[in-house]
């Protein structure tokens, strides 16, 4: 699957687009809009790519409480497989590029997505700060600790911004594990391979109240443990 897939994707994301930057603008977009449309996005990203995905431990994200989700991030695919896993409103920090795109950079700021700059560390604690009021309205923010997608699919060494986020506003760390999307969609490739299987594994959120400040080390790498296992569960099926 080439390049008619990447059109179709194109079109979809343009279908969602449009109207979300239009209703930005004349003050009628709603969070209960840009959920319905994010979700019937994921899921045609997913059907049309072929992709079968299988979530466990779906008991870990219920509730309508706000969570940082925090998975490894192997492929463009884990984001729409993402949005059809986690229930809830879900939003993800993202990098700074994605938002120069016309019309679907502004689409997601009108969405609630935040932009992060990975090459200035300041400017993307700052980022996150501004966010905060997100989680204190119910979202789920994802954020990939790692800052990339990872070329070998193995985890890459954690940026910290999240882990102060979650300390600072008290938030519940929900470990995501991801395998199959490197399958469908390798980081940096091009041509899609239908009819893969994408495995969601979520662990027990990790409360990070506990921690505090002087424990972030140890926050990051509690995390991180519980991801790598939740990746071995998906790798292993």
């Amino acid at each position: 699957m080439g390049i008619l897939h990447w059109l179709d994707a194109i079109a979809a994301t343009a279908r969602i687009s449009a109207p979300t930057v239009a209703e930005g603008l004349t003050g009628r977009l709603t969070p209960q809009r840009c959920d319905e449309r994010l979700d019937w996005w994921s899921g045609d990203i997913v059907r049309r790519g072929g992709l079968r995905i299988e979530v466990r431990g779906a008991d870990h994200a219920g509730g309508a409480e706000p969570l940082i989700v925090m998975s490894n991030h192997q492929s463009i695919y884990d984001v729409p497989v993402l949005f059809q896993s986690i229930p809830g409103r879900l939003r993800m920090v993202a990098k700074a590029e994605l938002f120069e795109i016309p019309i679907w950079g502004r689409a997601m700021i009108a969405a609630g997505f935040v932009r992060v700059e990975r090459q200035h560390h300041d400017r993307a604690v700052e980022s996150l700060r501004a966010a905060t009021s997100l989680l204190t309205d119910g979202t789920r923010l994802w954020i990939a600790p790692e800052g990339t997608r990872s070329v070998t699919g193995e985890l890459l060494p954690f940026k910290s911004g999240g882990f102060r986020m979650a300390i600072d506003t008290g938030t519940p760390i929900l470990p995501v594990g991801l395998w199959g999307t490197r399958d469908a969609l390798p980081a940096h490739g091009f041509r899609v391979r239908p009819n893969q299987r994408a495995r969601v594994v979520m662990r027990p959120r990790i409360d990070p109240r506990p921690y505090g400040l002087d424990g972030r080390k140890q926050l990051v790498a509690d995390v991180r443990a519980a991801m790598q296992d939740a990746m071995r569960e998906a790798r292993d099926g």
